[in-house]
This record gives structure tokens, C-alpha cells and sequence, in this order.
């Protein structure tokens, strides 16, 4: 009996199935057994290093990535390592194909079931154990030991911890939804919208946001181009932006502000204020959201908005320093309800999802936002567009394999 290549092949796969209990797709059509990441080794430093492709363990996904959008949170981290991980593989917005599956997992996080040849993007995992997770398990954005790969050290028995590489390993209890029906710049895009999802969801806890408001976006980077667009999606006419570029607000425009605000031409806070106030009944906005992240633009939002309106901190996922306010002018006499956001809950996602589909639906064109791709071996030059502010939102394609 003559044997083939092909039936080596299948033979192999068949044996290793058997050893390890995973489902395995052959890695054919990738260039070694070996993946590519981009290591931050030191500050403003990625270096592609190689490390081999590993066999997954029962409870595991191996992931071919696609993509990741580029966060300011990766830019912090690049600059600064404000949250002494390096050396990490930074990425925490990306998607990619299944190409093994342990024998254990045979569904998403909420219960859809998942295939080789699926794609699918991660969500933050929680620890269960810590005090906020305890006493406030409603709260599991505010888990004390939040995971999220991207933001995990490198380690020996893991290297491939962030989605920029060619390969992640989903690792036991992680959170994680099937998107197959989606396309891969919607896939790239969803960890953003489940940022603005959650700040929209925090904002009508107030009781004050509804279709009737007048709603003010201050910052026009891809988190506000986001509140902007679920602002709409929910059905809010009236959405004023600021920024201080006109490519940004055109795109609010496309996405749905009905007024916009460049600071650099009406250049006076008193001459913003007006603007606000005359296209507002000259009350001000119902609700403000801040997502620029600068202390002066945190100092001047109180200023747009209508006495018992109300604000939504978006902006400060890093410490940028304090802004000043005056608490009876800008709070107290005002009746300013005011709340902080802060990343998302895995239970958003399937929100987040829903929200991407259905501005698909109604012509809201959100993957414009992604204005520039960036291959592996050019990530440093990614996060220096992105501090450069140039276009809107940068993203990570694997153009490796």
C-alpha cells in the first residue's frame, strides 16, 4: 500500500487530535509553525520577535489574528508604561479566525456555539474573587484584577498575551463572542463602541438623556466619533461636536452631530458658549460628554451645559493631570448630575454588537473611522500617527499570514 503526502498529513492530525483532545485546522498556508508578535521591550520600542506557535490545552483558543485597532491606552503604554508591563504584546481591540480549539470549549461567552474558521473578538475577563467583584458583582468592569489581553506581561509559558501578532491564546475563563458575520473592520472597531456603549448606558442612568435631548460631544478622537454615532443609533436628533479639527467633525457629521464646534476657529470660550446657547433655547445641552482626555477641555464642558443637565466623564483612562472647576458655578447651582466611565462590562458586548449591526442598518458608515493600516514590523510608526493625531483611527491588519 503506497501512503502520500496527504495522507501523512491526515494521519498526523488525526494522532495529535487524539493526543491532546483539540480540534486542530492545519497551520497550512502559514509560513512556519512559529508566530510573530510585537514585543514593547522598552519606551517607544516594539520589537517583532518569534516564539513558537504553542499546543493548546483543553480549555484554550488558538487564534489566527486579522486585526486590532491602535488605543490610546497602547500609546500611553508605548510612551510611558504607566502600568509597568513591559515587556508585553500590546493590542486589546483585535479579531481574528479560530484555527484550534480545545475540547472543552464548544461555545462563546454567551452561549453561541463556536467552530474552527470562526471569527471572534475578546472581551475583559474578572477575577470573581476580589472585594468589588464580591460586594458588587453588578459592577464587573470595576473588578480589581481585570484581565484583557494586550495588557498581560509577557511570561515563559505565555508569550502570545496581545492581539498584536499573528497568533493569541485565548487562555481558560477569558470572555470572548462569535462576530463570523461581520466584516473585519466592524470586528476591529467593536472594543471601541463598547466603550461609548457603556458611557451612553451610564449616561441614562441619570433620567435625563432621551430623544428630546440636546446632546454635546466635546473631543472628536474615535471614542467621541463613537458616542456620537450611538447617540444617534439610539435616536438622539440633536448632537453638537467639538473638536479642534475639521476632518474629525466632518466625520461627526457623517456619523450624526447636527452641529459642530472647530475651537480653533470660534477660539474665545465665551464665543463657544454662545454658539451652544443659541443653538439650545439659550439654556445649554441637556447632557456633555468629555472624551478628550485634557485637563482644560474637562475645566470648560461644565460650561455648555443647561442648569439640571448632565455630564459624562469619558476621557481620563490615564492620569493627564487635574482640572480645575468652580463647584458652585459648575456644579451646585446648577444641579449638575455627573458620571464617570469607566471601560466596559463583558455583558456590553452582545450590546455592542447589536449597536454595530444596526448602524450598519441605518447608513451610519463607521468603518471610514479606520483611516490608516499599519503590518506588524510597523508599529512604532502606527503609534506615532496616532500621537501625531493624524486621520482618525489607526488599526493594526496582520499581514504576515
Amino acid at each position: 500500500m503506497s501512503i502520500n503526502e496527504k495522507d501523512i498529513e491526515s494521519l498526523v492530525k488525526a494522532v495529535l487530535e487524539e493526543l491532546s483532545g483539540s480540534t486542530v485546522k492545519s497551520f497550512a498556508g502559514s509560513k512556519s509553525n512559529m508566530a510573530k508578535a510585537a514585543v514593547l521591550t522598552g519606551l517607544k520600542k516594539i520589537e517583532v520577535k518569534e516564539f513558537p506557535i504553542p499546543q493548546i490545552k483543553d480549555d484554550e483558543i488558538l487564534v489566527k489574528v486579522e486585526g486590532c485597532g491602535v488605543c490610546g491606552t497602547d500609546v500611553h503604554e508605548w510612551k510611558g508604561d504607566p502600568f509597568g508591563l513591559i515587556p508585553v504584546v500590546l493590542g486589546h481591540e483585535g479579531t481574528g479566525e479560530i484555527i484550534a480549539l480545545g475540547k472543552n470549549v464548544t461555545q462563546d461567552t454567551v452561549g453561541n456555539p463556536v467552530k474552527v474558521g470562526d471569527k471572534i473578538v475578546t472581551s475583559v475577563s474578572v477575577c470573581g474573587k476580589c472585594n468589588m467583584c464580591l460586594h458588587h458583582p453588578d459592577k464587573p468592569n470595576l473588578c480589581e484584577n481585570q484581565g484583557v489581553y494586550g495588557l498581560i506581561p509577557d511570561s515563559e509559558e505565555y508569550h502570545l498575551n496581545g492581539w498584536f501578532a499573528t497568533h493569541l491564546v485565548i487562555r481558560k475563563g477569558s470572555t470572548f463572542y462569535k462576530v463570523s458575520d461581520m466584516s473585519l473592520e466592524q470586528r476591529m472597531l467593536i472594543e471601541l463602541a463598547a466603550v461609548a456603549v457603556h458611557a451612553v448606558e451610564r449616561a441614562k442612568t441619570t433620567g435625563i438623556l432621551n430623544f428630546n435631548s440636546k446632546a454635546l460631544v466635546q473631543g472628536c478622537g474615535p471614542v467621541g466619533q463613537m458616542v456620537v454615532a450611538v447617540l444617534k443609533t439610539l435616536g438622539v436628533r440633536h448632537i453638537i461636536a467639538i473638536d479642534g479639527d475639521n476632518q474629525r467633525l466632518a466625520m461627526t457629521r457623517k456619523l450624526g452631530a447636527l452641529d459642530t464646534i472647530n475651537f480653533k476657529e470660534i477660539n474665545t470660550l465665551d464665543d463657544r458658549i454662545a454658539f451652544v446657547k443659541d443653538k439650545t433655547a439659550g439654556l445649554g445641552v441637556d447632557f456633555a460628554f468629555q472624551c478628550t482626555g485634557v485637563p482644560a477641555a474637562s475645566s470648560e464642558i461644565w460650561k455648555y451645559i443647561r442648569r439640571g443637565g448632565g455630564l459624562c466623564e469619558v476621557g481620563f483612562f490615564v492620569d493627564n493631570g487635574d482640572s480645575k472647576i468652580n463647584p458652585h458655578y459648575d456644579i451646585c447651582n446648577k444641579e449638575i448630575t455627573v458620571v464617570g466611565s469607566w471601560v466596559y462590562s463583558p455583558k456590553e458586548y452582545p450590546v455592542t454588537i447589536a449597536f454595530m449591526k444596526r448602524a450598519k442598518e441605518i447608513g451610519l458608515p463607521l468603518e471610514e473611522l479606520i483611516t490608516h493600516r499599519y503590518g506588524l514590523y510597523e508599529l512604532n510608526e502606527a503609534m506615532e500617527t496616532n500621537i501625531a493625531l493624524k486621520g482618525i483611527k489607526v488599526a493594526y491588519v496582520n499581514k504576515e499570514i
